[in-house]
């Protein structure tokens, strides 16, 4: 009997060894997510996650053009009215037909949702109101001509009617309703540390390479490096500029980048009388807050070295920019790039009443952005080249961010995108226009307002693209923000894996595969 007990043990071990492994992509990410309601924050993280849960009317690719999802076609019927044909079929993840009715329950939550810190209301504005035509047939009747809906829609998840009626923040963040239509399902989510997916084995597109996936957030770039190359992580994002050479080298390893979407930017509190981090040379409070001078603005932002900061302290992971898009997107204005002169910063310094400079804090933070604490630093030198005392304060995102939000800062470091490939989207959310009320915008221009909203209203391109480069060179020229660079989005991954770089920044779980 002992030798059938052996023979028994051995073809056990045989069958373990050779019975498929559940798979599993584990990814480390250098950003937090903090909720899984994927209408809560216009966060680059939590749309990451929420994604794969939920899908849209239509999708991002990679490149930043926009493809079908849950919408198969879509046209304008009138110039305020598009109409979307769903996609048939399609069922969330507890079985519930997608219908359209369920586009116009979505379309009504997202402005009421409680709490935002940043709302998805930016994509769904111009929505006046949802006809449901049939349950596939949906028309979005807009405020005026909009010819940005479909790419606006690719930012919001789809809910269902049924299932969401009511649904809290809270109610997503504990699992019972995080249910959409996604090629993953949401097992577990510790905020702030870990998301745990499952494959959604009923999914109407492409089967998900992985049956599992995990989402880490390993916000230490140096932590993260090493997680990759001890094999804990399969990918990480964010990849530490001063590892990149040495990754590239390594092959176990590969490294996907593109120049992305991010433009990383300088807040200057330019609308409010007194300001307070902007004193006298000693301390003393100053008469007014200098960085309403247009002069000053221009100071301060002629002084910096955008090809030193993007070769020096990105080494070569960013493109320096001084406007909200990179080249080849709609708005983009050619030869805008301000010259480098601290002596002109200087002799305009002087005309606005301040010969020797003045003293100012620069803050930011110092784990959201690759090398953003080196970013801050390097900016603080180049202002002390022209008079202007600057102390640097790097915080944590998560103080960080609460305290921008309540606009503590003078001037500030902070990243936006154009997740709509094109201008006007980033004119709107960095610069804060959708608060109507004006009381925590970063910039108040009527004139420039007016050109934005007649560009948002010209669905014809060719004609749509004047305005915006207008709107972007009397934004830019008036220094409303001192743009600095455009990042590049870079991947490093166990060899073996294949995906395309996204220009959002965002890795696409349901996208990434292993080689043939």
């Amino acid at each position: 009997m002992r030798w059938a007990r052996r023979l028994a043990i051995a073809i056990s071990l045989v069958l373990a060894a050779t019975a498929p492994r559940a798979q599993t992509l584990t990814f480390g990410n250098n950003a937090t997510v903090t909720s899984i309601d994927p209408h809560f924050y216009t966060a680059t993280p939590i749309i990451e996650v929420t994604r794969e849960i939920f899908d849209g009317l239509t999708a991002m690719r990679a490149d930043g053009s926009i493809g079908p999802a849950l919408a198969e076609a879509w046209s304008p019927v009138a110039p305020d009215i598009w109409e979307f044909r769903l996609r048939p079929g399609v069922t969330f993840q507890d079985g519930t037909p997608f219908t359209a009715d369920d586009v116009a329950f979505t379309i009504d939550r997202v402005p009421q949702v409680p709490n935002s810190p940043g709302s998805l209301v930016i994509f769904t504005a111009s929505i006046a109101r949802v006809e449901v035509v049939s349950p596939l047939v949906v028309r979005l009747h807009t405020k005026g001509p909009d010819p940005l809906v479909p790419a606006n829609l690719a930012w919001v998840g789809m809910l269902s009617r049924r299932i969401h009626e009511g649904a809290t923040t809270a109610g997503f963040n504990e699992g019972r309703l995080a249910i959409g239509t996604g090629p993953y399902r949401l097992v577990s989510f510790t905020p702030g540390e870990r998301v745990e997916l499952a494959r959604n084995e009923t999914y109407w597109g492409p089967r998900p390479h992985w049956e599992r996936a995990v989402n880490r957030t390993i916000r230490n770039a140096a932590a993260r490096t090493a997680a990759l190359l001890s094999g804990d992580v399969d990918v990480i994002n964010g990849v530490p500029t001063a590892d990149l050479a040495r990754l590239r080298a390594d092959p176990r390893l590969a490294l996907e980048e593109t120049v992305g979407l991010r433009i990383v930017f300088l807040h200057l509190d330019s609308l409010r009388d007194e300001t307070p981090f902007a004193t006298g040379l000693n301390g003393e409070k100053l008469a007014a807050n200098p960085l309403r001078d247009l002069r000053v603005r221009r100071a301060l932002s002629m002084a910096i070295d955008r090809n030193a900061l993007t070769e020096r302290v990105m080494e070569g992971s960013a493109v320096p920019s001084a406007q909200l898009v990179r080249e080849g997107l709609s708005g983009y204005v050619p030869g805008l790039l301000p010259a480098y002169d601290p002596a002109a910063s200087r002799r305009l310094l002087a005309e606005a009443g301040f010969p020797g400079g003045f003293r100012l804090t620069l803050h930011g933070p110092n784990d959201r952005y690759p090398n953003d604490a080196r970013v801050l630093q390097a900016i603080g030198q180049m202002w002390q080249r022209i008079g202007v005392q600057t102390v640097v304060d790097a915080q944590p995102w998560t103080t960080y961010s609460a305290r921008q939000g309540r606009q503590e800062f003078t001037a500030s470091l902070m990243g936006g995108t154009a997740v709509t490939s094109e201008a006007s989207y980033p004119l709107r959310s960095i610069l804060n226009l959708r608060d109507e009320a004006r009381t925590n915008r970063r910039y108040n221009n009527p004139a420039f307002e007016a050109v934005l909203d007649e560009a948002g209203r010209t669905p014809d391109p060719a004609a749509r693209e004047p305005l915006l480069q207008r709107a972007v060179r009397m934004a830019m020229e008036d220094v409303a923000i001192a743009p600095l660079y455009i990042q590049k989005a870079t991947f490093a991954s166990r060899r073996g894996l294949t995906f395309e770089p996204r220009v959002d920044e965002m890795l696409s779980i349901s996208a990434v595969r292993t080689a043939p």
